[in-house]
């Protein structure tokens, strides 16, 4: 697993081994960022359910001002730090050990992309969604990977679907709150 692109293209980073943790795949990623390519510069992003911190570090290195990694596994935790550390990124994240859903329903700050890839199968995404509206800006985005057999809503709150895309067994759902925050 590696940075696609910025700052830090080509930087390796460690993944944990485990069933439960699936890396976003390079393919994924890159269509991913190809779609909120011009939002991310300047941006303040959270990586829900962040894994190895992956997607949250890509953003960092295309541009993104600030990037909170949610986990709830200790291990995840590890990795993520070492993987934020290894690419001299501590000054402009924060790394943080609770449940994502709790994360959301506690955090004050304004965020203009939330990254989501929870485990499948759980409900998180239908549970996390709603929580977002109320941390996220207008023009925000909210990126949903999930399992292609899941169809989530077209709205949550001021979330607004924009886009579905199927990648074999992977689905990507990207919400936007509409610039002017009307429905």
């Amino acid at each position: 697993m590696r940075v696609i692109t910025g700052t830090l293209r080509g930087k390796k980073l460690k993944t944990l081994e485990s069933l439960d943790t699936r890396p976003t795949t390079d393919m994924v990623k890159e269509a991913i960022f190809s779609v909120i390519q011009f939002d991310v510069p300047g941006c303040r992003c959270i990586d829900l359910f962040a894994g190895s911190g992956q997607m949250g570090i890509e953003a960092l290195s295309r541009g993104a001002s600030f990037c909170a990694f949610i986990d709830l596994n200790p291990s995840a935790v590890e990795i993520i730090k070492e993987n934020v550390n290894a690419c001299g990124l501590g000054g402009v994240s924060k790394v943080f050990n609770c449940d994502s859903l709790d994360y959301l329903r506690t955090e004050s700050r304004n965020t203009d992309i939330i990254f989501m890839d929870p485990p499948y199968g759980k409900g998180l995404l239908e549970k996390a969604l709603p929580l977002c509206d109320r941390l996220i800006n207008a023009g925000g985005i909210v990126v949903c990977e999930h399992e292609k057999e899941l169809l989530l809503d077209d709205s949550y709150g001021r979330l607004r679907l924009h886009k579905r895309y199927k990648y074999g067994k992977i689905a990507v759902t990207v919400f936007r709150v509409p610039e002017d925050d009307e429905g």
